[in-house]
């Protein structure tokens, strides 16, 4: 694919994206092109290097934000009747209703899911302090002579210590998925408006 190609395609998928947007956007990445040439790379294979267009898109979805992309939207093509204003004041019940539902139940499964990510660090928490309680009954015991007791209060702390390392890379995954689903919800928020 030329330079050429490369930013008609660009262009053609960022439509409906502000004006200014679609500018800076194309500009930036015909310098990052140009850049890639002069280091010698050929055409076809500077627009390669630069990453898939569906990457790309993505990304300048997520710069932009979702204020300016409503404001450009929701603008009005021309002005309303009086018969289209009297609809929308008599459905708003309906068409509101519906809409402050609909942001409650996605704010909502989005609140669910940082619970679920904070319940799994909790529950790394309370591993971990297992782990300090049976060693400190390992270290009691043994201090009083009962060393069958204590091997038992550190096999406990071996199984905790584990369940520890195990709950803590769940909840790192868990953190990661949570924040690229938002941002993958945001992003296709963003689509709509476009």
């Amino acid at each position: 694919m030329t330079k050429n190609e490369f930013l008609t395609q660009l262009e053609g998928r960022l439509n409906g994206l502000p004006d200014e947007d679609i500018k800076r956007s194309l500009d930036y990445y015909g310098e990052m092109i140009d850049d890639r040439l002069d280091d010698g790379m050929d055409e076809a294979q500077a627009v390669a290097d630069i990453g898939g267009m569906d990457g790309i898109v993505a990304e300048i979805l997520a710069d932009v934000p979702l204020q300016k992309l409503v404001k450009r939207r929701v603008k009005p093509k021309r002005a309303l009747k009086g018969l289209e204003i009297a609809l929308l004041v008599l459905g708003s019940p309906v068409w509101a209703a519906l809409l402050l539902a609909a942001a409650i139940v996605i704010f909502a499964l989005y609140i669910v899911l940082w619970s679920v990510v904070i319940s799994l660090y909790a529950v790394f928490i309370s591993f971990a302090a297992a782990v300090a309680a049976g060693i400190f009954n390992m270290c009691l015991t043994l201090f009083k002579g009962a060393a069958m007791q204590a091997m038992m209060y550190f096999g406990i702390a071996l199984v905790c210590a584990g369940l520890t390392i195990l709950f803590f890379h769940i909840g790192n995954l868990a953190a990661k998925g949570a924040a690229i689903l938002g941002k993958k919800i945001l992003i296709g928020i963003k689509k709509c408006f476009i």
